[in-house]
């Protein structure tokens, strides 16, 4: 195989990776749970500290959740096929992990306030906004692998992050 084929199935294994961990509609829902979470948690003049293990909690107790209704939900006869245990569990795992990746951004910005790297409320309303840019990028990307032309990868970006700006919003009445 040469340097190009190589290089080109690396790129295709990567583009691949991608899309069924980071573009999904677990990663967008893991977003919104996070961003949700900071709005409900982080008024008031809560710690960083705080919000950061709140949310961390949540997040793993709805990815859990996820994958034990995945498991429930792939188990048994599909299309003349019996699904076992553990390939539904398999099944349930892959799909749910971009609901956990999609914290890291949020959590590891909460974790710099935590650590007064930034102040607490910094370190809130930052990984709130860092929340309406992965959803930008998640909303090009859906868009752009399904061949939209590039107006229409802008405006779904936009569109995706919106619902980010609607949390913030939320945040701001609230609080």
């Amino acid at each position: 195989m040469s340097e190009q084929q190589s290089s080109a199935k690396g790129m295709s294994q990567a583009h691949r990776i991608v899309r069924a961990t980071f573009v999904t509609e677990e990663s967008v829902y893991g977003v919104l749970l996070v961003s949700g979470m900071i709005v409900a948690s982080g008024g008031h003049g809560e710690s960083s500290w705080r919000v950061f293990w709140s949310v961390a909690v949540t997040v793993v107790v709805f990815w859990a959740a996820h994958v034990y209704a995945g498991t429930v939900a792939h188990h048994g006869l599909d299309h003349d096929r019996v699904v076992g245990l553990k390939e539904s569990f398999g099944i349930a795992l892959l799909r749910s992990r971009g609901l956990l990746l999609s914290a890291t951004i949020p959590l590891f910005i909460l974790l710099l306030g935590a650590t007064r790297a930034i102040p607490d409320p910094v370190a809130i309303w930052a990984a709130l906004w860092a929340g309406v840019v992965v959803l930008a990028v998640l909303g090009f990307i859906a868009f752009h692998r399904r061949g939209a032309a590039w107006p229409v990868q802008i405006v779904g970006s936009l569109i995706t992050a919106m619902f980010g700006v609607a949390l913030i919003v939320l945040k701001a009445v609230i609080h």
